[in-house]
């Protein structure tokens, strides 16, 4: 495993975006710590966003996909100067090694992706502002509050494990219950398979 720092310095010379709030979803309600969307939102994106880094070929594809989303100005050139810089281990960003054979075929595969449609995403209800000023306890309890208003569902949870996730916490049943004041019964009885796979990959990451 990669115990190298992530350097983000390549991203910030060249302007790339990694992190994009909604542009066309609309917040049922604005705080100053950030936005709840009732119904939830699949338009946030955020990488980078915690010290975890990318384990998989397949989450490693994702992410490019999303910059290259994210950064329509790029041209090919450019997009495989960014690539190359994401898939060096030693940047910090994933933990193994990159093929050249794999790295040409990821450029490829990704620059062909329409940019009119959206690369999957998870639904996201609850968005902090990247300088909120809150720590991990804070926005926990916010997310518990918001989820007292009504019956617990799938998005609360998952909104609390990539709370916990960005904290560098390892996520389980216990402390998603805690923070959102319930019992650990009903977390398991909420918790969906996708739910399980996703707190497993999340805890693989840190």
């Amino acid at each position: 495993m990669s115990h190298y720092e992530r350097n983000n310095q390549y991203l910030i010379s060249h302007k790339i975006i990694y992190r994009r709030d909604p542009i066309t979803d609309k917040p049922t309600e604005k705080f100053e710590w950030g936005s709840y969307y009732e119904y939830g939102t699949h338009e946030c994106y955020n990488l980078f966003a915690s010290r975890a880094k990318i384990t998989t070929y397949r989450s490693l594809k994702w992410h490019l996909y999303v910059l290259w989303y994210l950064n329509p100005q790029l041209d090919t050139e450019a997009f495989t100067g960014l690539t190359r810089n994401i898939c060096d281990n030693t940047y910090g960003f994933v933990t193994f090694k990159v093929s050249e054979q794999l790295l040409q075929s990821m450029i490829y595969d990704v620059s062909t992706q329409d940019l009119e449609k959206p690369p999957p995403n998870k639904l996201r209800k609850i968005i902090f502002k990247d300088h909120s000023g809150l720590d991990m306890r804070q926005k926990l309890s916010i997310v518990g509050q918001m989820v007292g208003r009504k019956k617990l569902s799938a998005d609360e949870i998952y909104d609390t494990m990539l709370i916990l996730h960005d904290s560098s916490e390892k996520i389980n049943i216990s402390k998603i219950s805690i923070m959102l004041g319930c019992s650990t019964r009903t977390i398991h009885r909420n918790m969906t398979n996708e739910l399980k796979r996703e707190k497993e990959l999340l805890n693989q990451q840190l």
